[in-house]
């Protein structure tokens, strides 16, 4: 089971905690990585794994860039009628 939960879970976090949480994704990925160039690696599914966490985690995270954004034009556009 990975690490990282679905993106509807992820969702429910906050924007601090997603940023841990792919700061750890990433740093896994590279630790992984590494044992991949050096031969030690164990389950070359993990970095599959850990790759697409990251994705949902970025995912999830631009949706919020996006919300504000709309919210700050949707403001704007308020402030002007």
């Amino acid at each position: 089971m990975p690490s990282v939960s679905k993106a509807t879970e992820l969702r429910e976090l906050p924007d601090d905690e997603l940023v841990v949480r792919m700061e750890s994704a990433k740093e896994e990925l590279f630790n992984l990585r590494f044992q991949l160039a050096t031969g030690q690696l164990d389950n070359p599914a993990r970095m599959k794994e850990v790759r697409h966490d990251v994705a949902r985690i970025a995912t999830v995270l631009r949706e919020r860039e996006i919300e504000q954004e709309l919210d700050a034009v949707a403001g704007e556009e308020g402030n002007e009628q």
